[in-house]
């Protein structure tokens, strides 16, 4: 009975240390977060840009522009801007349109690529207003939380001379 005895004792030592763990308890676990991505759903933007537009058989103008965007998600976002622009020695133009955005951010870059759709009204001081359209592209690279560096570009299209032509823009983003 003494043999049975220390038999059971010691298959249950061996047992008793076979599963007790390395001694840690939860609370002594490091939990690694995955990193944060500063492009977040529900993200409300303000833009500042220098703007160019380029023309087909015309002199370029140059102007600036202030726009506000919101992203319903972190990949779909909608917006609005004013952009004036100017060449030396003809009238100022003005720009008010509305885009869609697509994009698509790298987080573990702080970059976020994207692509635009939108149309718009151009009015000038001695001409008449008339709609347009526009496709383009552009970047984004996040310094920080809320402030971003951005550049795009967009073919427009009208159907009023000049009829097409190329329109950049390059500035800083605040988002909140």
């Amino acid at each position: 009975m003494k043999k049975l005895l220390s038999l059971t004792g010691v298959i249950m030592l061996t047992a008793a240390a076979a599963f007790a763990g390395d001694g840690k308890t939860f609370k002594d676990k490091v939990v690694v977060e995955p990193p944060t991505c500063l492009f977040r759903a529900g993200e409300l933007q303000l833009d500042a840009a220098a703007v160019g537009l380029f023309y087909n058989g015309g002199r370029p103008a140059w102007g600036g522009g202030l726009g506000v965007n919101y992203f319903f998600t972190q990949f779909i976002g909608i917006g609005v801007e004013q952009d004036v622009v100017a060449r030396k020695g003809e009238t100022t133009e003005w720009a008010t349109v509305g885009n869609l955005f697509l994009r698509y951010p790298i987080c573990s870059w702080n970059l976020a690529p994207y692509a635009m759709v939108g149309g718009g009204a151009a009015y000038g001081c001695k001409r008449d207003g008339h709609g347009f359209g526009q496709v383009g592209g552009g970047l984004e690279y996040r310094l920080t939380e809320h402030i971003g560096l951005f550049s795009d570009a967009r073919w427009i299209f009208s159907s009023e001379e000049p009829k097409s032509g190329v329109l950049g823009r390059a500035g800083l983003r605040y988002a909140f």
